[in-house]
């Protein structure tokens, strides 16, 4: 059975809940716009669930949704994300981010969710090429880093760490 998962906004105008299988927040996403709209030390930590099993018991108005322009490396070439990044219209809180191209999925921030998480064995370093020079990133011993993209996916990740919740 998946792990049930509670989450809300700082000022408590929103709150939901879903599923998941893949609860541990291992994955540290240095990209400016994880950075810029969820981010704290430099990073933002998305998790994985079922979008069906997203239920809002509170705030469906308060909230936003926010669709980032996703620009190549010279800023020449720029196109909208299909990602669906939802926050908090009151207090901006990120909630969660849902991309129709993975219609089953939906991807909780981890910041937003008030459910006790699992800690993770390791961690994932991920897009670090877009990093911060002010950032320093605490790699531990079994931590992987990566400039783009992680071989891994989410649910493979938890798979092969023994953290995957039937």
């Amino acid at each position: 059975m998946p792990m049930h998962l509670e989450g809300s906004c700082r000022c408590g105008a929103v709150r939901f809940s879903l599923d998941s299988h893949t609860p541990v927040p291992y994955q540290l996403c240095y990209c400016s716009i994880c950075r810029k709209t969820a981010g704290g030390g430099g990073y933002a930590i998305n998790l994985g669930g079922l979008s069906a099993s997203l239920k809002i018991a509170k705030g469906r108005r308060s909230i936003g949704m926010y669709r980032a322009e996703i620009c190549d490396d010279d800023g020449r070439n720029c196109e909208t994300s299909t990602g669906e990044r939802n926050f908090c219209k009151r207090c901006a809180t990120a909630l969660w981010l849902y991309d129709p191209t993975w219609p089953d999925l939906i991807h909780p921030f981890a910041s937003a969710i008030d459910t006790p998480l699992p800690r993770p064995p390791a961690k994932v370093h991920l897009m670090l090429r877009y990093k911060p020079d002010w950032v320093k990133p605490q790699i531990g011993r079994h931590d992987e880093t990566y400039e783009l993209y992680p071989k891994l996916s989410l649910a493979d990740w938890h798979k092969k760490h023994k953290v995957w919740v039937k």
